[in-house]
């Protein structure tokens, strides 16, 4: 059977807010079920599964997947932050191209709890006390909760460095909240205005409000990716190519500045290597789901992804080019901003939002002739994960 990998059905629920989520075992069965209806499968014929969670004692990934299936295969628990759904999708693909499987399930899901994301293991040294430590000695930036603090300081670096206003923030959100509405799986779908968005609350420092950064949520997403000789052989039309995939990690550049130390570089380096694997460049992309835990991040990303040169998001944004009828659609969904961020199964409804695209199947908010689609997902800590699809 021919190695290179394709995904072949995907699944997801709708996220819901921590206190009206059903459990996580129950969420993840019916994204797999989902699926794997999908792609036109049984589960008995996955041969190896990759688990994606943060929060969450191990083994979860077995518990999960049990009421889809309990057949004896293989199941890895994954744990990457925020990047763990992508990371999941990277094992599974790797296992399909080395030809050790030909069917491997990735899924991701999450339980999170109200309120900012916190620490779980305080009687031991935090993965993110270098960052933290580097926002205090070295930027003085002002205290919050951690991932608030680093994507806010971040921001403030952009507005103070390329002398940017804060509106940018805002037009994303509102950009974001209107890709939403024609989304049923997002959570939020009302549209907000700029004024609204810069009139809320503030949550951090003296401009980002709470329509600026994403809430936590529950849910789960499951994909399906298979060999082509798979494929073929259930007589699945529909598959989408996986071209290439990267992770970069953090390196000493990331101390320089707010705007690394929240990933920036790491997503250079990783889009950087995809674009080099696929021959194919930015301007060659159609459709993008980024990593917009904060919009804040929306914005350095496009840099980052090499969308425009640095500085010069604000012209992007002004000129719609990150919108239906520009250069770009960047996260049709509505992104983690209005969809939601249960963080083990973001990356992987990344990939089933970017796989309805490719294939037509988007609804209301489809991308014309859409062909080839970019996916970013970050983890502080840290990991960037790139990966682009390409319809077959």
């Amino acid at each position: 059977m021919s190695n290179k990998a394709q995904i072949i059905g995907v699944g997801m629920t709708r996220f819901a807010k921590p206190g009206t989520q059903e459990p996580y075992r129950v969420m993840a069965a019916n994204a797999i079920n989902a699926a794997c209806q999908d792609a036109g499968i049984d589960y008995s014929q996955v041969q190896q599964a990759y688990a994606s969670y943060i929060y969450g004692d191990s083994c979860c990934g077995q518990h999960a997947l049990y009421d889809a299936g309990m057949t004896g295969i293989p199941i890895i628990n994954v744990n990457n932050n925020c990047a763990s759904g992508s990371s999941a999708i990277m094992l599974a693909r790797q296992a399909v191209e080395s030809g050790h499987v030909d069917c491997v399930l990735a899924v991701g899901f999450e339980e999170m709890q109200r309120g900012a994301v916190g620490a779980h293991w305080d009687d031991r040294e935090s993965p993110f006390a270098r960052i933290d430590t580097t926002l205090t000695s070295k930027f003085d930036a002002p205290m919050g909760p951690f991932a608030l603090r680093s994507f806010g300081a971040a921001g403030q670096e952009y507005l103070e460095k390329y002398n940017a206003s804060a509106e940018i923030f805002a037009k994303v959100a509102v950009k974001s909240r209107t890709h939403a509405a024609n989304n049923p799986l997002a959570l939020f779908t009302s549209p907000i205005t700029i004024e609204e968005v810069l009139d809320a609350d503030i949550v951090y420092g003296t401009y980002m409000t709470k329509f600026m950064a994403c809430p936590p949520t529950c849910g789960a997403a499951a994909a399906v990716i298979c060999s082509e000789g798979f494929a073929r052989k259930i007589g699945n039309k529909k598959g989408i190519n996986i071209l290439c995939q990267a992770i970069a990690t953090d390196t000493d550049v990331t101390w320089e500045d707010p705007i690394n130390l929240s990933g920036a570089d790491m997503t250079r380096r990783a889009a950087a290597s995809v674009y080099e694997q696929a021959g194919i460049g930015p301007d060659q992309v159609d459709v993008i789901e980024l990593h917009d835990c904060f919009v804040t991040n929306e914005v350095i990303t496009y840099e980052g992804l090499d969308l425009c040169p640095a500085g010069e998001a604000t012209s992007l944004i002004n000129d719609g080019d990150n919108t239906y009828g520009g250069k770009y659609v960047v996260n049709p969904s509505g992104g983690l901003i209005s969809k939601g961020h249960p963080i083990g199964a973001t990356g992987i409804a990344q990939c089933a939002e970017l796989t309805w695209q490719l294939r037509g199947e988007a609804g209301d908010r489809q991308v014309e002739g859409a062909k080839i689609a970019l996916q970013h997902n970050l983890g502080l800590g840290g990991a960037v994960a790139v990966t682009m699809y390409q319809k077959a």
